[in-house]
């Protein structure tokens, strides 16, 4: 007798996201045992952000639903008001699919959107990259409650492993898989730095960052004076090329966009502005940068994979443990110039020193298909509680 198929949905809500979960999608959708439901919502769908499905679509993914829910607002009210849409559209979108088990990543208010109705619904959740800590953002906050809300967990160290159970959530259910972003190491083919160049259209000829700036959703950053402290830093360093990429969909993103494009045209042999590079351009252009600048979570947890440093400026991404090749910096001018200046001097480092990563090998998708297929779902789940040992 032939088994029945496990329904794997998985939820995605923005061009990082998607990117990471690459090669877990491919793994799932080759698995006999499994079948794939893709899930897309909020930037994907947005005209402003680069209407990132078609290259979902492009890389042979079949999207099974597709949720609008991003108002054209840059306000926390805007902000709240998606993510009701996203429990509505979720609703019907999940009632319609009936998946054993849905997989969502990370600390995006959509994807909190998505865990709460997963969760009433009776879908097991597989939360990955829980237990870290952002404490310049809400996804800080968002994180634990989606952590809260889901049956299996796959964390990215060990010690994000230990805050998940201190959380509550019983040792048995939560593994150490390390960052499934580093997959792409071993699996992915990176474009040399002419084939990088012609497919975006853009000579690169000199050596060049790679800029992406979110807003800080928490904290006392304001979005347009760090952005143009970080702008006006690039100046400082005008025999390099930069590649920059649009923010996220957080409040006061809409804000950057036009100081970004502005500083883009006043340079344009110099400096490339694109709302989504795609996670085959964004690689390559990693792999081949003299520094990546700004404050994705990309630049902790990936980027010293490559041997480039990081310049991670502001309080986003405060507390995620980090590698020595990631330096960090005040939201000014000066102290971002600074800091770049010793990224591209390589002064973090001795001479031929190997820089660590604390985030694993790239074996992570392996590691969540075994956790999908022994699924054994009790919605009942019980709160564990620490004992003075653990506590210690």
């Amino acid at each position: 007798m032939t088994l029945r198929q496990k329904k794997i949905a998985v939820f995605t809500g923005t061009r990082a996201e998607y990117g990471l979960l690459f090669w877990l999608l491919k793994d799932i959708q080759s698995d006999p045992e499994l079948t794939l439901q893709l899930l897309v919502s909020g930037m994907h769908l947005s005209p402003e952000f680069g209407c990132t499905y078609q290259q979902i679509e492009n890389d042979g993914f079949q999207i099974d639903e597709k949720i609008e829910i991003l108002m054209s607002s840059d306000s926390s009210v805007g902000t709240a008001k998606s993510m009701g849409l996203g429990v509505l559209g979720f609703a019907d979108a999940l009632s319609r699919l009936k998946p054993d088990a849905i997989v969502i990543l990370g600390d995006r208010f959509e994807a909190l959107a998505a865990a709460q109705t997963a969760m009433i619904l009776r879908i097991p959740i597989v939360h990955l990259h829980g237990g870290e800590i952002t404490e310049g953002a809400y996804d800080d906050a968002i994180r634990h409650a989606i952590t809260k809300l889901s049956y299996l967990h796959g964390t990215s160290t060990e010690e994000y492993r230990n805050r998940v159970i201190q959380l509550g959530e019983s040792p048995e259910r939560v593994k150490n898989i390390g960052a499934i972003g580093l997959e792409h190491l071993t699996r992915s083919t990176m474009m040399t730095v002419p084939e990088l160049g012609k497919s975006l259209n853009f000579e690169l000829s000199k050596p060049y960052f790679v800029v992406t700036y979110h807003p800080v959703t928490l904290g006392d950053e304001e979005p347009e004076a760090s952005f143009n402290a970080l702008l006006k830093a690039l100046d400082d360093f005008p025999e390099h090329q930069v590649i920059l990429t649009y923010p996220n969909a957080d409040d006061g993103g809409r804000r950057i966009m036009p100081l970004l494009e502005a500083y883009a045209a006043s340079q344009p042999e110099r400096v490339l502005a694109i709302p989504s590079l795609g996670q085959a351009r964004y690689l390559s252009s990693v792999k081949h940068a003299s520094a990546v600048i700004g404050n994705s979570s990309s630049g902790i947890i990936e980027v010293p994979a490559f041997d480039v440093p990081t310049v991670n400026i502001g309080s986003r991404q405060k507390g995620r443990l980090a590698a020595k090749s990631v330096l960090h910096t005040e939201a000014t001018q000066k102290a971002i110039s600074e800091t770049i200046a010793i990224a591209v001097a390589r002064g973090y480092k001795k001479e031929h020193e190997t820089i660590l990563n604390p985030y694993g090998q790239g074996d992570s998708s392996r590691q969540i298909i075994k956790m999908l297929k022994e699924l054994q779902f009790d919605p009942c789940k019980t709160f564990h509680d620490m004992n003075i040992e653990e506590a210690k």
